[in-house]
């Protein structure tokens, strides 16, 4: 029985790298758009992009495919490492809470600690993962970066970030992560369960006389559509604290504020609200497909490795 419990246990965090896997390879290049219409959006002066398609032609014209997925590197080491403990973190701490009581309907009493608690671990290894992707993305030609101060790959940008900023400037913009994965993924899990319990009651309702053996093709697309629906709602709710963090992170002056509500209201002044919503357009065109990717991807691998759902 033991046994059974500790396989369990390692397999829920290897059903949550696939999905990280997964998030990255779907929604990176959507991602480099949204961080560099943060950084140069939100400044008075300098590069302006008109929307996320300007943007996006832009990358391409100057650096290519290659240039939309610049940064991958640390996001595919960052987000296998943090959607594995994220949904690990989610389903042990929701098995716990739950105790004995086995109920199929979503509990937010056990749905949002759960999350928020994963959301808050994971912070710890997101932040310095992001802050090098953030730089790297941001250094595109566009930048007008010093060559010298270029960074020829992730390790050489973490390496001359200790360098300057000592171990601590890797952290730089950790409590505003921790605030965005807390608050964020209280409300994407809580729209996943509920999304996905709504709509496998109306499409196998208890008597449809299935046995209980939904359709695969069902499975997917209640899926596709929860974690979809989840991903815009995470988005939808924490976005400026994102815009905030990426602000912080890429800022130039490292002695600038860390603080998020500082920095977003340093933001509202300069560009208004338009500024703390900046990236908004590719971030929810990323957030449906990522996160889609990321729960069926997710679900899949629980399916495979036979971790019993509710």
């Amino acid at each position: 029985m033991m046994g059974d419990a500790t396989s369990a246990y390692y397999k829920d965090y290897i059903a949550g790298l696939a999905a990280g896997v997964s998030t990255v390879i779907t929604g990176h290049p959507f991602d480099t758009v949204k961080v560099k219409l943060q950084k140069h959006n939100t400044e008075v002066h300098g590069i302006k992009y008109r929307n996320a398609l300007h943007c996006t032609g832009r990358i391409l014209q100057n650096e290519g495919v290659r240039g939309l997925y610049r940064g991958a590197t640390s996001s595919f080491i960052g987000m296998a490492f943090e959607s594995s403990l994220l949904f690990g973190i989610y389903s042990q701490t929701k098995q716990s809470l739950q105790g004995e009581v086995n109920s199929s309907k979503p509990q937010l009493q056990v749905i949002i600690p759960s999350a928020a608690f994963g959301g808050a671990i994971i912070s710890f290894i997101l932040c310095p993962s992001e802050l090098v992707k953030c730089r790297m993305q941001v250094q595109g030609t566009d930048s007008m970066v010093l060559k010298h101060n270029r960074y020829s790959g992730p390790l050489d940008c973490a390496l001359k970030t200790i360098k300057n900023e000592g171990v601590n400037g890797l952290f730089r913009g950790g409590l505003t992560t921790l605030l965005r994965e807390s608050i964020g993924n209280a409300v994407f899990f809580s729209t996943y369960e509920y999304v996905r319990y709504y709509m496998q009651l109306h499409l196998n309702p208890p008597s449809s006389g299935s046995n209980n053996q939904p359709n695969a093709l069902i499975d997917v697309g209640v899926g596709i559509m929860s974690g979809g629906a989840a991903g815009v709602a995470f988005w939808s709710a924490v976005l400026p604290l994102d815009v905030a963090k990426t602000v912080i992170q890429t800022a130039s002056d490292t002695q600038s504020t860390r603080n998020p509500f500082q920095t977003l209201q340093s933001i509202y002044r300069k560009t208004g609200t338009r500024g703390c919503y900046a990236g908004l357009g590719p971030t929810l065109v990323r957030a449906f497909p990522a996160n889609a990717a990321a729960i069926v991807t997710w679900e899949l691998a629980a399916k495979l490795l036979g971790i019993k759902r509710d």
